[in-house]
């Protein structure tokens, strides 16, 4: 066997090797934001479709559950952030809702780089 293919090989192993962890480290850092956003949350999602009798306790779970997983994934580097913060405030057993951290931060942000003219704030 040719020793160039050999090496092609073996960088072709090393190349997935590499790709193989990066996948799983992002698929526990999904899972580990489901967790820790789960108990803030989902709980809050699920109690108002539920009570509204828009989806049975069994659709809601499933739609939050998935959207939960999604979310991190689509989210980037913020998702860590918001880990951050979640253990921070279950550690202190300050009740909090990451949602609606990451809306306020998002707002804030705004208010300060361009002022609160450039906020929708949803009355006139």
């Amino acid at each position: 066997m040719d020793t160039g293919a050999m090496s092609r090989r073996r960088e072709e192993r090393v190349y997935m090797d590499i790709v193989l962890i990066l996948v799983v480290v992002t698929v526990t850092v999904v899972l580990i934001f489901d967790f820790t956003n789960g108990f803030h949350d989902a709980s809050n999602m699920i109690a108002t479709v539920v009570a509204s009798r828009a989806m049975t306790p069994i659709q809601a779970v499933i739609l939050v559950g998935a959207f939960h997983f999604i979310g991190p994934v689509l989210g980037g580097t913020a998702v860590a952030n918001t880990i951050g913060w979640n253990l921070w405030t279950l550690w202190f057993g300050i009740p909090s809702s990451s949602s609606l951290t990451l809306v306020g931060g998002l707002t804030g942000a705004v208010v300060v780089a361009a002022g609160p003219g450039y906020v929708v704030w949803g009355f006139s």
